[in-house]
């Protein structure tokens, strides 16, 4: 690397700054990983500050137990000094840079080093600098690293490790600077002179350099291990975020109880087999001349619109968007599995979808816009689900006579004049699945002897609703 590619010390500050508060990098429009670490932020500072408390509460007992004079009253001052720093990171913690953070993170350093290499001013024990280190305040700097793991980014904590053994360094050498000999250091020296060794250790004034640079080191090690730990607890929750991405995808073609027994299970839709199934169909009536007197646009919008509808009723009753059909969709109750109200659900979503149609058509009146009119067609049977496509994308199919019939009793709504029809077999269902006194078929009328395309004999239908052309329905 030339000098002209080598990055400037002012460069090389400035991204070290910047990796303060700096969670992974995720793209902007990644709305999950977004949100993932959001919560995580939120959620790490609350437990951050929680423990900090705690943490400070038990020192706060333990001072005046190890010290029981009326000086422990500075320390605990300071503790509670740290309680209010504490309360002010959870204010201001965000995602991304935050110098309110970094002043924040610094004051806690500082403050404690300030506390650990210099003595307490109301003390009235004459003793020399030196022997601030004799007692151990080092190891409180573990302890705020320890609660920077709770909330940060990998980087923050590294970059904590590395600013908490410069400001140490700067307090070891302002000690160092401004101690003096104490007349207890000569005294020390003049007992062990024979013993060069013995008085160094035992010097009250001396710093013992390699003491501190172990601290250091130590530290910085540590701080580097929990800074990989932070991270990969990073990619684990980016994975996870990943997970819930493609949750809330698979929530757009299948209910969320259908979501979490496919999240459950491995393979559940790969095995080929045959199941009940409720199949519902729903298409908006005279659609093709609707669509041909107004501006695509238009068009495009209302479907939109009735799409966003049929959807949230399929899924609020538990069903599966099987397909979109045009001015249409496919819906089906029971797969990928069987449950014990699948008929009963179907005709609820049928239900529902009719009343947020009459509401819609409301809103669509006081527009000026004419009103939309549908019809629905259900019926219960054995269907055949499982996989098809290629290797490169597979899509959940069910697929039989069900099916068919289902799609040719919607169209026969036309000719009966009714909004919603269902075959003999899906009203048997229904009333074998209602455990409600009042049957959830009133309403509903008989139509004797249908015929059917495709079918070689005729059958019963039900239908109800309001007619809009056609037969009347018989008594």
């Amino acid at each position: 690397m030339n000098d002209q590619t080598r990055p400037s010390w002012t460069e090389r500050f400035r991204e070290f700054r910047q990796g303060f508060s700096r969670e992974a990098p995720v793209l902007p429009e990644d709305e999950f990983a977004l949100a993932a670490l959001e919560r995580h932020k939120t959620e790490g500072m609350r437990l951050a500050v929680r423990a900090r408390l705690i943490a400070l509460g038990v020192i706060a007992i333990m001072l005046p137990i190890i010290n029981p004079r009326p000086e422990v009253l500075y320390y605990e001052a300071f503790a509670i000094l740290f309680g209010l720093i504490g309360w002010a990171q959870l204010r201001a913690a965000t995602i991304g840079r935050s110098r309110a953070e970094l002043l924040l993170m610094i004051a806690d350093i500082v403050l404690i080093t300030i506390i650990v290499v210099t003595p307490n001013p109301f003390s009235v024990v004459d003793q020399p600098l030196g022997m601030q280190y004799r007692f151990g305040g080092h190891s409180y700097l573990f302890l705020y690293l320890a609660l920077g793991t709770l909330a940060y980014s990998w980087r923050t904590v590294r970059g904590y490790g590395t600013l908490a053994a410069f400001i140490w360094m700067t307090g070891v050498a302002a000690t160092w600077f401004f101690s003096t000999d104490h007349p207890a250091s000569m005294a020390v020296r003049e007992a062990l002179t024979d013993y060069p060794f013995l008085a160094e250790t035992l010097n009250p004034s001396a710093i013992r350099f390699d003491a501190r640079f172990q601290e250091i080191v130590i530290f910085a090690i540590v701080a580097f291990i929990l800074s990989m730990t932070v991270r990969r607890f990073g990619d684990l929750l980016l994975t996870h975020a990943s997970i819930e991405r493609e949750r809330a995808n698979l929530t757009r073609y299948f209910s969320p109880n259908m979501v979490e027994e496919l999240s459950q299970n491995d393979d559940p839709l790969k095995q080929i087999r045959t199941q009940n199934v409720a199949v519902l169909f729903v298409d908006i009536v005279g659609f093709t001349q609707y669509s041909n007197e107004r501006d695509p646009t238009d068009v495009i919008k209302t479907l939109r619109e009735f799409h966003a509808l049929m959807e949230k009723a399929v899924f609020g009753n538990g069903g599966t968007l099987d397909k979109f059909l045009g001015d249409g969709l496919m819906a089906t109750f029971g797969t990928p599995v069987a449950g014990k109200s699948d008929a009963l659900n179907a005709l609820h979503c049928a239900q529902a979808m009719l009343s947020s149609v009459e509401t819609w058509n409301g809103k669509r009146a006081d527009s000026g816009d004419e009103p939309i009119r549908i019809s629905l067609g259900l019926h219960f049977g054995p269907c055949v689900l499982g996989d098809i496509g290629g290797d490169n994308r597979l899509e959940f199919a069910v697929i039989g006579d069900t099916v068919n019939l289902a799609s040719r009793v919607e169209a026969k709504t036309r000719e009966l004049g009714v909004n919603i029809l269902m075959t003999e077999e899906m009203a048997d269902q229904v009333r074998a699945q209602s455990s409600e006194e009042a049957t959830p078929l009133a309403g509903f009328d008989r139509f004797d002897d249908q015929e059917i395309r495709g079918l070689s004999h005729e059958i019963s239908l039900m239908g109800a609703g309001k007619t809009f052309s056609g037969t009347r329905p018989s008594a």
